[in-house]
């Protein structure tokens, strides 16, 4: 750690002398009241003015500036599903090149924040609304520039909350609030074609064709889990009653019936990992699996991240989450 520190401080040293050039935005935009402080896991975090260049890590907290018409500086990558050669998610590197920007750069931190890379894009603001960054993570970051992490625990953050979150760190509350109501809309919009997906109930799991001694349910404070309440699923009484501050819960095959309640799963894998599941005397136990709805997200689709929402994936993963979710229904 103080190797990094080391590095960080010559790396300032040199920006302190480099003139800085604004991020792209939109024009038609309003700015909070500055100096801003915001409330979050690890304490607080103040902004003294409107930030101009934004760098975005964790999972598509880019998404919020590109969906306010900033550009960000820097972005992590897009690390699962199906990415651009810009390895990005590909919604997010439509909305850069919407604004102008066709060689974005972007942060290869699959094994951990890449400290020097974040410290050279000159960064005035850091969001990470929805990530895993721990306390030291926070606290070298922070040398670089003011960070907004998650509010309370990492890898909770909803959709919203991220949209909103990010946005009042940039100065833009209303308007994040504004791209909320928007999405709302849309995805009411489009739920009057699924009528009869109201009421299923739903469940987001993660199993593994190599042991399926255990599997993984996700809980309401996971953004994967809470998103199928938008899209009008039921949350099983099995669901609603697990106890637990995390946004996962490891479960054992013998404790399969636990979740006889559930009508419809939402997974990742293919079909050999559903007639596996299927032929398993304990797990073919919950309804879902028995009955094959059972929405299957290949690990290299767009929809397998975009299972994961944020303000710009949802308007472009929607209509084909609802198919497949649809689909799976009818056999419900």
């Amino acid at each position: 750690m103080k190797k990094v520190i080391a590095m960080l401080s010559s790396i300032l040293l040199a920006l302190s002398v480099v003139g800085c050039s604004s991020t792209k935005k939109s024009s038609t935009s309003s700015t909070d009241q500055y100096p801003l402080t915001l409330t979050h896991a690890f304490g607080t975090t103040t902004i003294e003015k409107e930030p101009k260049r934004v760098a975005a890590i964790g999972w598509e907290n880019g998404d919020t500036p590109l969906a306010l018409g900033i550009v960000p500086v820097g972005v992590s990558r897009s690390n699962y599903g199906a990415e651009t050669k810009n390895h990005l998610h590909v919604w997010a590197d439509q909305a850069f090149k919407k604004l102008g920007e066709n060689n974005p750069v972007v942060f290869d931190d699959t094994d951990g924040w890449d400290y020097e890379a974040i410290a050279k894009t000159k960064p005035d603001v850091i969001i990470a609304s929805y990530s895993g960054m721990t306390k030291e993570e926070y606290e070298t970051l922070s040398k670089i520039a003011p960070v907004l992490p998650y509010k309370k625990n990492a890898w909770q953050t909803t959709w919203r909350d991220q949209t909103i979150e990010n946005a009042t760190a940039l100065g833009k509350k209303k308007e994040g609030e504004e791209l909320v109501k928007k999405t709302e809309t849309l995805i009411k919009e489009k739920l009057s074609s699924y009528p009869d997906l109201k009421g299923k109930k739903s469940a987001f799991m993660w199993f593994s064709a190599e042991d399926l001694s255990k599997f993984y349910v996700y809980t309401l404070k996971d953004p994967r889990a809470a998103y199928l309440q938008d899209l009008s699923l039921e949350v099983p009484e099995s669901i609603k009653s697990i106890d637990s501050k995390d946004f996962s819960l490891t479960v054992s095959r013998e404790k399969a019936s636990t979740f006889k309640d559930v009508e419809l799963i939402v997974t990742y894998g293919d079909e050999a990992l559903l007639k596996k599941m299927q032929s398993d005397p304990l797990l073919s136990q919950i309804p879902a699996i028995k009955n094959g709805a059972v929405v299957l997200l290949s690990s290299d689709s767009e929809l397998a991240a975009g299972t994961t929402p944020s303000i710009l994936s949802i308007p472009h993963n929607l209509d084909n989450y609802l198919k497949v979710i649809n689909e799976a229904a009818k056999k419900a």
